[in-house]
């Protein structure tokens, strides 16, 4: 069985045909089989214009099919060329094709010619086209004198090329002596013709290797004219070179060098003719000349440009039309224009035809008796004559046949017997060309045949069309039936598609299409029948498609692409990125249904397609990867505008890496005086290709740009060109301006100097000047250096100052400056504050008063008060420790304060003295004042000693800080149980002058919780807290004796001891006798009988022990 898969893609006939193919009797598709006797077809030959290599042999093809296999023969320019009088000709065997054999001797030239083939057989004659055998030619450029040519800056020029005439004609290109192509543009370029056109000159036009060169692709050869000097020079230039050389140098006579409007180069005129066949390329051509250079535009008049088929060629000025037809024809505008003006061409254009086909003659099989025709039908511009010929000879001196009658275009065949059968030639010519077609008459008796192969199993996918063949033969032609099954019915057209070559068609196969289909062919001579097979498929589709992915540059991205398939089928999947082959890199790797893509660079962006193949289907589903990362840095930075205070930034961005930039940062140098730092000068939006930059004068300035996208920011740019600004006087002055005095007969004057940026200018100076606030004194002023600070010597203690300092550089000075106050140097306070006075708030806190000094005692800035207190003490006790003083200052001009942290019952002494920013001042006369009573600290010790059965002694340390006079102790306690719960609260009152009591008529064995604080007449201190246990009774103690010491106790556990011992040797010799215990007989009544054995030992002691200890217990 023969396996046919369905084509993927196809296209279907529209036709519909009844169930019984009556088709006409001409059936062009209809193949007669090479077994069966039929007249010659011509199958292959030599193009009509078959230009030759002259280096190599020349072949002319002619092959042809037919039954009996063809002779053939040849005529050359209208005679017959005797091939077996040449050595050099020889014909293929079974085959007309000649070989001439040329490249041992002979030459190409020799065999120019017009040459035609003849295939003949006993059924008749076909003839070939008339091909014309041309050598190809690439003669040498004629040796010319190229005289230099030196013309004003600004002309037109026109350098020819005029190439030898080549055969085909060469292609053309201007280059240098180092085989480099020249520039062209909308100013210079090559004309269809070959010339390259000027439209004006520039300086840089200068050059004395101006090459054309003609390269002849059928001889692979490039041939190359003199090399042509051009020196483009100014008005004086020109003029001292014509005088200078008028002998032997030619002058371009070209239009002036001004400012001019367009003329035309090519072509002449304001109007020409142009003339072109139909199907070819229409070429337009308009070059103009002018300064500035002028630019080219089409229009056609009364209609539009075809959109499909125009294109623009040489910087606009060659419009193309491909594929052009009649209706191409008509008037063309060409319009060249500059600001000085603009210009006209209209170009006629009419389009002619050489012969093409309406309908040409084809094969004609008839059966003896039949009627049919040949029809041959063509048209062109101007209309083709039609000319028939039969079996290569005209039709009005070939042998008369009955059978058939010409009428214009047509013959037509009636009766037709087995001496009808010829071949027809039709030749359809005009000026332009022609066309020759060969058409058979083929008269044969032949019963129906089926040429399909037998049981052919089609496989089909769902829901698509089944095309189920039938190819076939018969004369007459046979009728087509389909049947479905082995007892089917023939099918209908209501669901199904007949063609004229006996194909079923099913539009819409699905599974009950599945099964066996018959075709039929029947005429008069006989019957065929064949079967072909059909099996229908589920579609392959991809139920997990790869999805648009945004991926960093050096990142990983991976797709997917999950397929289901018919299970019959095996699916082979393939990724392709921009619809070829993935890059042979081991980046890209495919693991099962995932494609992944490591370490991903910018030429891994574009569209990714999951291809899954199976034989009858294909599905993809693509995705697109953009790959992004920060902009890649601007470039061609320019400065433009060039103002005193201002330029104009200009840059190129460079590429985006597929993220929009959204701004570019701005940053400058300043060379002279910072050179290596970069500061930020602006921003602007990532539309902008421009800035315009605010700048300060005297700065040697340089740029550098920086794209930002959503990723991150660019490299920076290359540094822009310098840009040195004018010098201009200083137009800030410096800041932080402060007059302070560090000695009490000074003024330090200081500043925060202006930078190199802020100078403006050479020679930076600063103007400093002073006066007195309160005086009348005129302004003190001095210029000097470029520094920071300057010192005022000789002024009064602590005076206001007016102060200002201005900046001047070589170019002026800064505008005013503003004006502060400072103040000459401070010095100690003289006076102590008077009136000092103490109240005590409480035992801890007191309040000092004081009244404030005289403004003029303090002798500078007042910085506050401050307060001195300490702990006053005997004179011994001084002697002996460091007296610690306490200091707390209040800011300003405050007259109290608190002293907070005092000990109670203590004695103080304290002072106050003012406070300037050079230091303090005398102290007042010290005042002293004593701090009440207040509740005592915590006894320093507790500790519980001598514990008896019913009393515990308590001994302590007084408090550390009795804080006044104690008055008692008071001492609280409480029993605690077992269970931590507290028992009543006793309460004891002790006198202030113990340090040991003894607690009687406790209970024995009690732990008892203490409480123990100290009193003065304020009130009680902390409390510390002790616990305590009392002692065991003895008698108690002597009756709680363990048991386990007692004799009889002892005895008793010695006797169980012995009777266990007892029962088990009693226990050992019953078992040996094999007698039971009633353990036992428990035991083996229950026990499992496949594991008895291994508890026979085991379990029986542990349940006799288990007895006996119960039994003694018992006992």
């Amino acid at each position: 069985m023969q396996l046919k898969i369905m084509p993927k893609k196809k296209c279907l006939s529209a036709g519909r045909v009844p169930l019984i193919l009556f088709l006409c009797q001409m059936i062009s598709a209809l193949e007669v089989p090479l077994d069966l006797v039929q007249p010659p077809t011509i199958t292959q030959q030599s193009p009509k214009d078959y230009i030759i290599d002259p280096r190599e042999n020349i072949v002319i093809q002619c092959e042809a099919k037919g039954k009996p296999p063809p002779s053939f023969s040849w005529t050359r320019n209208g005679t017959h060329f005797d091939i077996d009088k040449d050595p050099l000709v020889t014909m293929n065997s079974g085959s007309g094709t000649l070989v001439i054999n040329i490249m041992i001797e002979g030459k190409a030239e020799t065999y120019e010619g017009v040459y035609q083939c003849t295939a003949r057989n006993e059924r008749g004659a076909a003839i070939s086209n008339n091909i014309v055998v041309r050598p190809s030619r690439s003669p040498l450029w004629t040796k010319e004198k190229l005289e230099p040519i030196a013309l004003q800056n600004g002309q037109s020029l026109v350098l020819p090329c005029r190439p030898p005439i080549g055969l085909p004609p060469p292609i053309i290109f201007w280059m240098d002596n180092s085989f480099q192509r020249l520039p062209q543009s909308e100013r210079v370029s090559q004309g269809l013709n070959g010339d390259l056109y000027f439209s004006n000159v520039l300086p840089e036009d200068t050059r004395e290797d101006y090459i054309c060169y003609a390269r002849f692709n059928h001889t692979q050869t490039i041939q190359q004219k003199q090399p042509i000097s051009v020196k483009v020079v100014s008005v004086d230039e020109l003029n001292d070179t014509i005088a200078a050389n008028l002998s032997d140098t030619e002058f371009y006579g070209a239009k002036s060098s001004r400012e001019r409007p367009p003329t035309f180069l090519t072509p002449e005129g304001n109007a020409s003719n142009k003339e072109e066949l139909r199907g070819n390329v229409l070429s337009l051509e308009c070059i103009a000349e002018g300064l500035p250079t002028p630019l080219i535009y089409w229009a056609k008049e009364d209609g539009i440009l075809p959109t499909n088929r125009t294109f623009y060629r040489n910087f606009k000025k060659t419009l193309q039309i491909i594929h052009v037809s009649e209706a191409d024809s008509g008037n063309y505008r060409c319009i060249a224009k500059n600001a000085l003006g603009v210009i006209h061409h209209t170009i006629s254009v009419t389009v002619k035809a050489a012969p093409y086909w309406i309908m040409a003659p084809k094969n004609l099989v008839l059966s003896p008796g039949e009627d049919g025709t040949l029809t041959c039908r063509a048209n062109g511009n101007p209309k083709p004559r039609i000319n028939w010929l039969t079996n290569g000879v005209p039709i009005e001196i070939a042998p008369d046949d009955p059978s058939r009658k010409i009428d214009g275009d047509t013959i037509i065949f009636s009766n037709v017997q087995e001496r009808s059968s010829a071949v027809y030639q039709c030749n359809a010519s005009n000026e332009y060309g022609y066309l020759l077609a060969n058409a058979f008459v083929n008269v044969l008796a032949e019963p129906p045949r089926i040429l399909t192969s037998a049981n052919t199993l089609y496989q089909v996918i769902a829901n698509r069309p089944a095309l189920l063949d039938c190819a076939f033969f018969g004369s007459p032609l046979p009728t087509i039936e389909w049947f479905k099954g082995a007892k089917g019915s023939a099918l209908h057209e209501d669901i199904y598609v007949f063609h004229e070559n006996g194909t079923l068609e099913i539009p819409v196969a699905q599974k009950d299409s599945i099964g066996t289909y018959t075709c039929v062919a029947r005429n008069k001579l006989g019957i065929a029948k064949n079967e072909v097979h059909l099996e229908i498929k589920d579609p392959t589709r991809i139920i997990k498609q790869p999805e648009y992915a945004v991926v960093q540059r050096g990142g990983t991205v991976s797709f997917e692409c999950k397929v289901k398939h018919d299970h019959t089928l095996i699916p082979t999947v393939t990724w392709l990125k921009n619809n070829s082959e993935l890059p042979n890199d081991g980046r890209f790797t495919i693991d099962k249904d995932h494609l992944v893509v490591d370490d991903v660079n910018d030429d891994d962006g574009g569209t990714y397609t999951c291809v899954a193949n199976t034989t009858l289907d294909n599905v993809s589903a693509s995705a697109v990867l953009s790959v992004v990362d920060v902009p890649n840095a601007p470039f061609d930075l320019e400065l433009t505008n060039h103002l005193d205070k201002s330029v104009q930034l200009s840059w190129t961005p460079g590429e985006d890496n597929n993220s929009p930039i959204t701004k570019f940062i701005i940053e400058y140098e300043d060379v002279m005086h910072e050179m290596g730092l970069w500061h930020h000068q602006s921003e602007v939006s990532g539309t902008q290709t421009t800035a315009q930059l605010e700048l300060s004068p005297y700065v040697n300035y340089s740029f550098r740009v920086v794209a930002v996208n959503s990723i991150g920011r660019s490299l920076p740019s290359h540094p822009s060109e310098q840009y040195l600004t004018k010098a201009a006087e200083p137009d800030k002055n410096p800041t932080a301006v402060e007059g302070l005095g560090s000695e009490p007969d000074n003024l330090v004057i200081t500043w925060k100097p202006l930078n190199g940026f802020e100078c403006n200018g050479p020679g930076l100076q600063y103007k400093v000047s002073w006066r007195q606030k309160d005086g009348d004194d005129e302004w003190t002023s001095v210029v000097v250096a470029n520094v920071s600070k300057y010192i005022v010597s000789g002024t009064p203690t602590f005076v206001p100052y007016l102060i200002k300092v201005q900046a001047l550089n070589d170019m002026g000075f800064a505008p005013e400056p503003a004006v502060v106050m400072g103040h000459s140097g401070e010095d100690l306070p003289m006076v102590a504050p008077g009136n000092v006075r103490v109240s005590v708030v409480n035992s801890t806190l007191a309040e000092v008063h004081w009244d404030p000094v005289p403004l003029k005692s303090i002798r500078g800035h007042l910085q506050g008060y401050r307060i001195y207190y300490w702990k006053a003490q005997s004179s011994s006790k001084r002697s002996r420790r460091h007296i610690e003083k306490k200091i707390l200052t209040f800011q300003g001009s405050k007259t109290h304060g608190m002293l907070p942290g005092l000990e109670p019952f203590s004695h103080y002494a304290v002072n106050v003295r003012v406070v300037n920013g050079k230091g303090e001042g005398p102290a007042s006369p010290d005042r002293v004042f004593n701090t009440p009573e207040g509740v005592p600290s915590a006894p320093s010790s507790l500790k519980i000693v001598n514990p008896t059965l019913d009393s515990l002694t308590l001994e302590w340390d007084p408090p550390s800080h009795p804080n006044g006079i104690l008055t008692e102790y008071t001492l609280k306690y409480q029993p605690i149980n077992s269970t931590h719960e507290l028992g009543p609260l006793v309460d004891l009152k002790i006198p202030a002058n113990k340090t040991r009591w003894t607690l009687k008529n406790l209970n024995f064995s009690t732990r008892y919780k203490f409480y123990f604080y100290a009193q003065t007449s304020v009130g009680s201190g902390s409390q510390i807290t002790e616990e305590a246990v009392t002692t065991v009774d003895e008698a108690m103690a002597s009756r709680q004796v363990d048991i386990a010491t007692q004799g009889w106790f002892i005895g008793l556990m010695c006797a169980v001891a012995l009777l266990i011992l007892i029962l088990l040797i009693v226990c050992f010799i019953r078992r040996n006798k094999g007698g039971k215990y009633p353990v036992k007989e428990k035991e083996d009544a229950h026990a499992d009988p496949e594991i008895q054995p291994m508890k026979e030992d085991d379990g029986t002691f542990g349940e006799y022990r288990l007895f006996s200890f119960v039994s003694s217990a018992s006992f």
